[in-house]
């Protein structure tokens, strides 16, 4: 049995043309990244951190622009994803046609599939998972329900591009679905406690009661 660790140190990284969060989550076990936008490889090598795992919320572009960087440079890395990596998952083509060559992204496999799975551990964390499609078809957030040192005994969310302060995710890119991605959030989301912390894929932190109270995609109100 893995003895669960209950200290935990998250810090922000935003980057890239979409200003994208990425999440650095340092334990006694091991350091995990949670998403790798552009920069995300730099930030790293600045602060002298070995990642031991990297956690993706999507495959969209500007989340895994840095994934094949970061895997190759940590040795010890294991790179953890809905699924694998694919053209249409990653939009690269449809946004190159926007932003040009700035989505241009190098390709990286994925280490463990984690599509039918509901929990998993990292470096001593037990995340579960929650399947929200709508924005992007593999669409994962993860459940952090132990303590951690920067909101003791709160339970954390890292929600990728499902929640947003104020917002949702897109979802007018292709595969995407409005009710799809409602019905997941009042599904999966906003039955958590109303005080978890969201950690979203783009902007600042919000929480659980927050949104169902003032989000305006959640309550009709847009």
């Amino acid at each position: 049995m893995i003895e669960l660790i209950k200290t935990m140190k998250i810090e922000c990284y935003t980057g890239g043309f979409f200003q994208t969060n990425s999440y650095l989550l340092q334990g006694d076990g091991g350091n995990t990244l949670i998403d790798a936008p552009q920069g995300a490889a730099e930030w790293l090598r600045g602060k002298g951190v070995e990642i031991n795992e990297l956690l993706l919320t999507h495959l969209h572009h500007d989340h895994v622009i840095d994934a094949a960087a970061i895997q190759r440079e940590h040795s010890s890395c294991r790179v953890r994803s809905h699924s694998a990596y694919d053209d249409d998952l990653t939009l690269a083509s449809l946004l190159r046609h926007a932003v040009g060559g700035l989505a241009d992204l190098e390709s990286f496999e994925s280490d463990e599939l984690l599509e039918g799975q509901t929990t998993i551990t990292s470096v001593g964390f037990e995340f579960a998972l929650k399947h929200v499609p709508g924005h992007s078809p593999d669409s994962l957030c993860f459940y952090l329900a132990g303590e951690n040192d920067i909101n003791p005994g709160t339970p954390i969310l890292f929600g990728g591009d499902v929640l947003f302060n104020g917002g949702i995710g897109r979802t007018d890119f292709p595969n995407g679905s409005t009710e799809l991605l409602l019905d997941g959030i009042r599904e999966k989301v906003l039955t958590l406690p109303g005080d978890t912390v969201v950690y979203p894929g783009h902007g600042p932190e919000t929480t659980v009661a927050d949104e169902a109270s003032g989000n305006p995609f959640l309550t009709g109100n847009y």
